[in-house]
């Protein structure tokens, strides 16, 4: 049975601006919400974790302060971003009968949702890019990964989410919405809340998959093109061993690469025809709380450079906490 908002637009309601809107979330049986409760909590607490440590290590490690290194921080930080947008408010409504999200709240965290998530697009491709130029052309990589290279590679992606972000949400909700305030999602995501439009809704939409189509098609044409160029390299390597090694990385890339663009493509670029906002909350999952948790093992534990610095990290605080034990008795 469908829910009214969907009707809104179809009936004679008058058109307001609501104060909150009501979120359907993603599960209705009540002896489902306290085990979800608890895995969603896991997800979250190890993305926030993983990736604020990441961060601070990344920042604080000498020995850390390369390109890479660079792009992994930014990458955490895009992580965080948006899990942290959209997990707490998720966890909450956990708790409550009714779960509601305030009109303010709501544009708040659809714009830095959209802002993080379309910044971690593109930090991907540059991170595939950095990848070519370390593999294809070791010589030169310190010469052409310069550090105002580097910025400049981060920076663009920043400005341009800022942008498309804030177009996005001035075309949603510059106008008023229908007589019903039901989001059909977890969180306020742009197709659900222009599903509550009378007007306006084909342009936006539009709008919003022209702009997908085109922020992944363009970031995936880089990864695809640079990860070719490194399997060409790679075959070309004598060594049985140095090979394996090689595709075992550009296979953990490789993988939450494909989720990270499959579950995007799933909801933005595909057909209005084949949508189902339920099938799109559970492939928004994925990348909302699996691949921020996922992401800091992957491209974090499996590089030798920041398992090294995060073992003499925590040594010199297993150290620190000895003396003042010590200090102390």
């Amino acid at each position: 049975m469908d829910l009214p908002g969907y009707n809104a637009c179809t009936e004679k309601h008058n058109v307001t601006r609501w104060k909150e809107f009501i979120l359907i979330g993603i599960t209705r049986p009540p002896e489902l919400q306290a085990p979800l409760f608890g895995l969603f909590f896991t997800f979250y607490l190890v993305s926030v974790v993983g990736n604020l440590s990441l961060i601070i290590l990344t920042k604080i490690d000498s020995r850390l302060q390369t390109a890479m290194c660079f792009f992994l921080r930014h990458l955490a930080l895009t992580d965080l971003g948006y899990s942290r947008a959209l997990g707490p408010k998720m966890l909450v409504n956990f708790a409550v009968d009714q779960p509601t999200i305030s009109y303010n709240w709501c544009v708040t965290q659809l714009t830095f949702f959209s802002m993080f998530i379309t910044s971690e697009i593109f930090i991907l491709s540059t991170m595939a890019y950095d990848r070519y130029v370390a593999i294809c052309n070791p010589l030169l990589y310190t010469v052409i990964m310069s550090q105002r290279l580097c910025q400049l590679l981060v920076a663009i992606p920043y400005l341009y989410s800022i942008l498309l972000s804030f177009l996005t949400i001035i075309k949603i909700f510059l106008s008023s919405f229908g007589g019903y305030n039901v989001i059909r999602h977890f969180y306020c995501d742009s197709l659900p809340l222009i599903a509550l439009r009378c007007s306006g809704t084909h342009e936006i939409k539009l709008i919003i998959q022209i702009f997908s189509a085109f922020n992944l098609m363009s970031s995936l044409l880089i990864v695809l093109v640079s990860y070719m160029l490194i399997l060409v390299a790679i075959l070309r390597v004598n060594s049985v061993e140095g090979r394996h090694k090689a595709f075992s990385i550009c296979g953990s890339y490789l993988t939450v690469t494909v989720i990270f663009y499959g579950t995007l493509f799933f909801i933005y670029v595909q057909p209005k025809s084949s949508h189902s906002f339920d099938t799109d909350k559970i492939a928004s999952l994925f990348y909302t709380l699996v691949i921020p948790m996922l992401n800091p093992m992957i491209y974090s534990l499996r590089n030798k450079e920041v398992k090294n610095a995060l073992y003499r990290t925590c040594r010199m605080f297993a150290n620190v906490l000895f003396k003042i034990h010590c200090r102390i008795h």
